[in-house]
């Protein structure tokens, strides 16, 4: 199943299973809240609905969504997300993984669809992959740290003299810790130095990780 396509059912299939004596309290129209760290994506939204619409489902008439975004203030999404919560939203779909756990933080009953996340397992989104358990569920682009390291040995492969990598990250990141410990290791068994470009608040910082 394609990832537009899941993410849709998932978003159609958690608005429904919210329980009846939840829903009886609110509007027949399903609201979903949508709860995006980074800033308005219109091209992303617009194929959401775009497929929402060939499902049935039309903003405006039988659907409803709420709309948050952090503009990268990782701070701001806890608040954000109560306020979707404050909205009675029957479902929180949030993107990437620090809005899943804004969401996630702020409740346990409401269904939340990631978009984009990684590490659910070790972030604590998920119980598991085979069984995720609570009210989580998504497209993952990473199922596990590892995935990092094993970037820069593909990376070898691809160029296969390649001796210096420049890593774009962000040090308030969740992932950051994770992602930086296993490029390091990786770096190190392949002998090669990272350029190591820290993007957090407006600002760039530079450093060297040797072999």
């Amino acid at each position: 199943m394609k990832r537009r396509q899941f993410i849709v059912a998932a978003l159609g299939g958690a608005a429904l299973a919210r329980p009846q004596s939840a829903r009886s309290q609110q509007k027949m129209r399903p609201v979903v809240g949508y709860l995006g760290s980074g800033t308005s994506d219109p091209l992303l939204l617009d194929v959401l609905l775009q497929r929402l619409r060939e499902l049935g489902w039309l903003e405006g008439q039988n659907i409803a969504f709420e709309y948050r975004f952090a503009e990268g203030k990782y701070d701001r999404l806890p608040a954000l997300a109560a306020e979707l919560l404050g909205r009675n939203v029957d479902l929180i779909a949030a993107s990437p993984t620090p809005a899943a756990l804004a969401a996630k933080n702020a409740t346990q009953i409401v269904p939340i669809v990631g978009i984009s996340f990684d590490n659910p397992v070790q972030q604590g989104l998920i119980a598991s992959l085979a069984r995720p358990g609570g009210n989580v569920t998504g497209i993952s682009y990473g199922d596990g740290p590892d995935i990092f390291g094993k970037d820069l040995g593909l990376l070898r492969e691809v160029v296969p003299g390649v001796q210096r990598v420049a890593v774009l990250s962000n040090s308030a990141g969740p992932n950051h810790a994770i992602m930086m410990g296993n490029l390091q290791g990786a770096a190190q068994s392949l002998g090669m130095e990272l350029l190591l470009f820290d993007v957090h608040a407006g600002m760039i910082s530079m450093r060297l990780s040797r072999p």
